[in-house]
């Protein structure tokens, strides 16, 4: 799978409404940056079929992937297999591989709450993995994961190797100007380099510096003729250390 961005859904009321704390896009944002895949949107909404079914639309066509969290599993506002299928106009459909698996797990304790855990869109994929009791579904290029962090991050690491793509190249150099100082020089340094992201990140808490400059790229020679240029243009006496 060829893969360079991405975007987090994040399904639930309990999110919005301050119930439960949001940690699922937190941990996938470190986890896509390791993997090389630049994250492009994260977007929350309530547990509706249509909200995710717009969602899911929209982001599907936008980026090459799409994880989604939350809304899946047995209780009335798990609406986010009905969402994918609204938004991809396909049917749910029970899977009969994951029904088959189902009953064979449960035996005489299976009910039909148990058997929703087989609706999918139709023409989803189960991904299997050597960890996973139960398949990651796949419907085109959404990968819908559970909301309970637990369950989310095992099941991501069991597939994160997929989706390994070329690394991104970060230098960082700190230093006590100003951005109100630096502004100008930086907007050259980014207007001459086009495809290194310049980043400036005032620091508050310490004495130690006051900005933080990086330059981000996935072409390391960019990276390395950004600094050059950077470097030249900064006050090499009020630069604290760079990495």
């Amino acid at each position: 799978m060829t893969v360079s961005t991405a975007a987090i859904l994040i399904v639930g009321n309990e999110i919005l409404s301050g119930k439960t704390e949001e940690s699922n896009a937190r941990f996938l944002i470190g986890e896509l940056r390791e993997l090389g895949i630049e994250l492009r949107r994260i977007v929350v909404i309530t547990d509706s079929v249509d909200e995710v079914a717009a969602a899911v639309k929209e982001l599907s066509s936008l980026f090459d992937i799409v994880f989604s969290s939350g809304g899946v599993g047995p209780t009335h506002d798990d609406v986010t297999i009905a969402g994918i299928a609204l938004g991809f106009d396909e049917p749910v459909i029970r899977h009969p591989q994951l029904e088959t698996r189902i009953r064979q797990y449960f035996g005489d304790r299976t009910n039909e709450s148990r058997l929703r855990m087989a609706d999918v869109p139709r023409g989803s994929e189960l991904i299997e993995a050597p960890d996973l009791r139960w398949p990651v579904i796949c419907c085109r290029n959404v990968f819908v994961l559970p909301g309970v962090p637990e369950l989310f991050r095992m099941k991501f690491q069991a597939i994160r190797e997929s989706f390994r793509a070329n690394p991104f190249f970060v230098r960082a150099i700190y230093t006590t100007e100003d951005e109100f100082e630096l502004a100008e020089r930086l907007s050259e340094v980014a207007l001459a380099c086009p495809s290194v992201m310049v980043g400036s990140y005032p620091n508050f808490s310490s004495t130690d510096y006051r900005v933080k400059l990086t330059l981000e790229s996935k072409d390391e020679k960019a990276v390395q003729d950004a600094l050059s240029k950077l470097m030249a243009c900064l006050d090499d006496q009020r630069i604290v250390r760079s990495d």
